[in-house]
């Protein structure tokens, strides 16, 4: 049969709805069907109805009548109501809750005091509240009030959010005396239940079907323990409960494989000088037990020993290959020898210390030689190499020193544990030194010195011999390297700590014969101090000087600057000198040499030769190395005459230079020479230029006289001088400015009036005019026929100067002249290099007359002067 069943709230719609097949048998049992309501049944009338159908059939039957469980809401309660109340829910679930309001009241408030996010409904009587994936945050507690204020009116409830409990992890069972199974394990992580809804555990045996009788503590890890009894073999199942859920874990065990012994107690030792029997109590003497013991060694690292025997009756192991004197921590565990389970748990730290024996190994041992009167002052040195051991307290140490040629009568004192120097005086011979170290069983083996004789050691010990070399601190030590000798066993360094101290603590290292090079590392260097190495070369127990170094961990910048003692100052030049600089080793590092700083106050860096430095304030100056840190004086070259500058000048090491600055001030001189040669190069040729440009005229008709140019003449713009297009000029209308001859026969001969007439004849009316003119013109210049004692004679070219005549009438008006010069004046002179004044009546003789033409010279022309206005 097929059933289908649907569920209603109060009068709303279907909120569930099911179908389900079931086989109906003969007996008429009756059948059962459950719903669990995500809302209270109280909260409202909950009304169900079924129908049925066979499977065969597709027509259902008529629907049962509903029925009807009543709420609350529909009775008279007194106060409200909330439901479900201390419900316990898993955490990540949901859950819805309701408040019944009393009839005729409706619910106001509906709320958790929980930072749980939830849904509300009220202003109804029923009011409803639903929380989705709760997380456990502490109890929630519900609040609901109606709209009313008296105690009645309001409502309180909470609900619980937990977990399941986990599967209970790492359960076995054990005995630890045959007598007793206790079972552990580990309840895992907390289910947030507690009081009556936390966890409950049970044990059962299997196969007995019975009930464990124990009774379970939990703490860190849970436990149940009862007694064994004649069976042998079980098998234990744990069931673990809460009201969420339930969870099982099952062991099956034999109890003779599950022995977990209690822990040794009470240990006591047998020892020697390297070997320890150790004793100790069990307290189960019938369980045959397999032990071992860890012993913690002065080193920090532990050694297990483990028993060459099974102990039932005799609990003990022996230690071996311990050192003498020296203090242990033993514990010892053991475990079941047959069918092994567990180590029982460590017994409590047993301590104890083996027994003394005669020091093992040779002191190292270290010598420092200073001469004295008729001898020298050994100052010896020892401390317990890697390889030496006490084997006990240290009593005393014995020096013994004797000659190495005499040795029947030796020398000897005995030193207090607490030293580790002494100094004794020996004479120039060569010595031999032991040095011992006694407790309270014997003496380590001897440490032998051999110093050589006084002569031997004088040259080697001479510093002028040994230059010593600059050394450099890398990887926090300092590395000395050396050049390996022949035959040598072993090589020493030795250095002071604190060299400053008197005497110094000196400090050595050995080194084997095929190593040349090490990294020397104290906790006493620090930067800024200066150390000395000295390296020797051992062979048969004698040291050599081989070489000396000195260096720093870390060079620092020095502490202060040269001091300048004088200052030179020229034009251009600057010369500084210091005092020597200090170089002594209570310097922070090796001096490099200097750095001078230069720049004018108002500029910056910009001196040849120089680099340009930023200083800590941001300005610049120029800086020039000296790299020579003898160097005692520095020329500052390429200065400004009559300028400040600022300078300084500071040291500086491997590690800079200190930061504070400190600068002088000089004045350059004013340069006079130069203000001298400004003049000449600048001053004069500025006079001469004006000069110049003033007379410029004058000095141009002196330097560059104007020659007159044919083509750009006046006189050739007339257009009754063109023939064709040529420009023609008459010289018979030109008259030449001033003639020379060079014979005085030949002047005397001459007279104007014999040039006027030397004219031809149709020029004769311009003769005359000439005439006109030139007596004139005699009036200013006085100009006579006489000869006067000169080498040349000069014609004067009246035509320049004179006022002209007018053709027509050669007596006429000045007024007249003159305008008709204003009109001619401009008109140019075509130059003739040679002009015939001679007419053949004043020549002699031909010869005579070529001569005289021989003998004119022109002398200069500059305007051109015509006579009358026709040419």
């Amino acid at each position: 049969m097929s059933f289908e069943i649907q569920v209603r709230r109060a009068e709303e719609a279907i909120v569930w709805r099911e179908f389900l097949n079931a086989t109906l048998d003969k007996s008429g049992k009756p059948l059962h069907w459950m719903w669990n309501s995500d809302l209270p049944l109280e909260c409202m009338s909950h009304s169900v109805r079924i129908r049925s159908k066979a499977e065969v059939s597709k027509t259902w039957s008529q629907w049962s009548p509903w029925e009807t469980i009543q709420g609350l809401d529909t009775s008279n309660i007194s106060e409200p109501r909330i439901f479900p109340d201390e419900k316990i829910i898993e955490e990540g679930s949901d859950i819805s809750l309701c408040c019944i309001g009393r009839k005729g009241q409706i619910i106001k408030e509906f709320f958790l005091n929980s930072p749980i996010p939830y849904f509300n409904r009220t202003n109804s009587q029923v009011g409803l509240l639903i929380a989705k994936n709760v997380k456990f945050k502490g109890v929630p507690h519900v609040l609901c009030r109606e709209s009313c204020s008296e105690d009645n009116c309001f409502a309180h409830a909470v609900f619980f959010v937990g977990r399941p409990p986990d599967t209970p992890r790492d359960f076995s069972c054990q005995t630890r005396n045959m007598r007793e199974i206790t079972c552990t394990w580990d309840q895992g992580r907390d289910t947030y239940l507690y009081g009556s809804h936390s966890s409950k555990y049970k044990l059962s045996e299997q196969f007995s079907k019975t009930s464990v009788p124990c009774t379970v503590n939990c703490s860190e890890r849970c436990s149940c323990s009862w007694n064994v009894g004649k069976q042998r073999i079980y098998n234990i199942t744990l069931t673990v409960e809460n009201p969420l859920g339930q969870r099982t874990t099952m062991d099956v065990f034999d109890v003779a494989h599950r022995i977990h012994p209690l822990p040794p107690f009470q240990q006591w030792e047998e020892h020697t000088e390297t070997e320890i029997e150790l004793h100790w109590e069990q307290k189960e003497k019938e369980i045959e037990l397999f032990c071992q013991a860890e012993v913690w060694q002065p080193n920090g690292k532990a050694k297990l020993y483990n028993s060459s025997d099974t102990q039932l009756y005799h609990n003990s192991i022996t230690l071996g290959g311990l050192q003498p004197y020296t203090s242990y921590t033993s514990r010892v565990r053991c475990g079941a020898a047959k069918h092994f389970w567990r180590w029982s748990e460590w017994s409590k730290a047993h301590s104890f210390r083996t027994k003394e024996k005669a020091p093992s190994g040779k002191l190292d041992v270290w010598r420092k030689i200073t001469p004295a009167l008729q001898g020298r002052n050994v100052t010896l040195f020892w401390k317990q190499e890697a390889g030496f051991r006490a084997n006990g307290e240290i009593i005393s140490y014995e020096v013994t020193w004797e000659k190495v040629v005499d040795r029947f009568k030796p020398e000897h004192i005995s030193l207090s544990s607490d030293r580790n120097s002494t100094r004794i005086f020996i004479d120039n011979h060569p010595y031999r030194i032991s040095i011992m170290a006694r407790n309270s069983v014997g003496y380590s083996h001897p440490s032998v010195l051999i110093i050589p004789g006084a002569t031997d050691i004088e040259k080697k010990l001479n510093s002028s011999e040994l230059k010593e070399e600059h050394v450099n601190g890398t990887d926090g030590g300092i590395l000395i390297s050396w050049k390996p000798r022949d035959k040598s066993d072993s090589y020493i360094i030795d250095w002071c700590n604190f060299p400053m101290l008197q005497p110094c603590d000196l400090q050595w290292r050995r080194f084997g014969p095929n190593t040349s090079s090490a990294l020397i590392k104290s906790a006493a260097f620090v930067p800024g101090v200066r150390y000395n190495f000295h390296v020797y070369a051992s062979a048969a127990n004698r040291a050599s000087l081989l070489e000396k170094k000195t260096g720093y961990l870390k060079e620092l910048p020095p502490r202060f600057d040269p001091d300048v003692k004088k200052i030179e100052l020229s034009y251009h030049e600057v010369t500084l000198y210091w005092d020597p600089y200090p170089t002594d080793e209570i310097h922070p590092g090796f001096l490099r040499g200097y750095h001078v700083y230069v720049s004018p106050v108002q500029e910056g860096c910009n001196l040849k030769g120089s680099k340009k430095h930023v200083l800590e304030g941001g300005s610049v100056v120029c800086k020039f190395t000296i790299e020579n840190p003898e160097e005692k004086t520095y020329t500052v070259k390429h200065l400004t005459s009559n300028t400040k500058y600022k300078l300084a000048i500071k040291a500086y090491t491997g590690g800079g230079e200190n930061s504070a600055t400190n600068f002088r001030y000089i004045d350059t001189p004013l340069d006079s020479d130069m203000l001298y040669l400004l003049v000449l190069l600048v001053v004069v040729p500025s006079l001469i230029m004006a000069v110049c440009l003033w007379k410029m005229k004058w000095v141009k008709d002196c330097c560059c006289p104007v020659i007159p140019s044919p083509n750009k003449s006046k006189v050739l713009s007339f257009k009754e001088f063109k023939i064709g297009s040529e420009k023609v000029l008459k010289l018979s209308d030109c008259i030449p400015d001033t003639l020379s001859l060079d014979n005085k026969a030949e002047a005397k001969k001459l007279h104007p009036q014999s040039l006027m007439s030397s004219t031809p004849t149709e020029d004769k009316t311009d003769d005359q005019n000439l005439s006109s003119v030139y007596h004139n013109k005699s009036e200013e210049r006085s100009f006579t026929s006489t000869p006067t004692p000169q080498t040349h004679t000069w014609f004067e070219n009246f035509a320049y100067s004179s006022h002209l005549a007018v053709e027509t009438n050669p007596s006429e008006a000045p007024e007249t002249l003159q305008s008709c010069k204003g009109e001619l004046s401009a008109v140019s002179y075509q130059p003739q290099y040679y002009l015939n004044i001679l007419n053949d009546a004043s020549t002699s003789s031909p010869g005579e007359a070529a001569g005289r033409k021989t003998n004119l010279r022109y002398i200069s022309q500059t305007d051109v002067h015509c006579i009358g206005r026709r040419l």
